[in-house]
């Protein structure tokens, strides 16, 4: 089961290195979830699989202020995160950039806020659709405990690989998640804000 661990701005810099180097002590299969800042550092220093949390489809050149492709895979990223509920964008624009991630075989998590919307994004072929209600993000209700249907659901319907989010912060509901069929989780808050974040993740996992 893929277990996505998003840093989003919690931790940065040398906090960042700490967090990761954690989270690998409990798996190295964990994917992590980083700025671009701090994606090339991290790498170098535990060399777990890294997703940036975003990135924009204009190509290098005069594109100032824009962060490229180019340069995740310059950095030894693996992936990219598009369309997160606290960073979203129109299909049109998350269409142009999977068809660049793709060029350089960049991996792909679009997030959903639900099953109709991931079906959409779906088209697109990414790596995986992350099924994500936005009123559940950060919170403590995980989507396991108030919305299992919508897992169920998602992993029905949606013609990819799904992950689930929202409040996952127990071993129960990453097994709700599998047992209903779920690819795999993502979470954020429940590791990021611990201040054992280790131990956090081995009663997760």
């Amino acid at each position: 089961m893929v277990i996505v661990v998003n840093f989003k701005n919690y931790v940065y810099g040398k906090k960042a290195i700490k967090l990761a180097k954690e989270c690998k002590k409990v798996s190295k299969k964990i994917v992590l979830g980083v700025s671009l800042v701090d994606l090339f550092n991290i790498v170098e220093k535990t060399k777990m699989e890294c997703y940036v949390q975003h990135i924009d489809y204009q190509e290098k050149g005069k594109n100032t202020g824009f962060n490229i492709v180019e340069s995740v895979k310059e950095n030894k990223g693996k992936g990219v995160f598009l369309n997160h509920s606290e960073h979203r964008l129109s299909f049109d624009v998350v269409k142009k950039t999977v068809k660049r991630c793709k060029e350089l075989k960049l991996k792909t998590i679009i997030f959903a806020k639900d099953v109709e919307s991931g079906k959409k994004f779906s088209k697109l072929k990414p790596n995986y659709i992350c099924i994500e209600p936005p009123n559940l993000v950060g919170g403590k209700v995980s989507v396991s405990t108030a919305k299992p249907e919508l897992i169920e659901n998602s992993v029905k319907k949606i013609k990819a690989k799904v992950l689930v989010g929202a409040g996952i912060h127990s071993r129960e509901d990453v097994l709700v998640a599998k047992r209903l069929g779920a690819y795999g989780v993502a979470l954020s808050s429940a590791v990021c804000k611990s201040n054992n974040p280790g131990k956090v993740l081995r009663e997760l996992i």
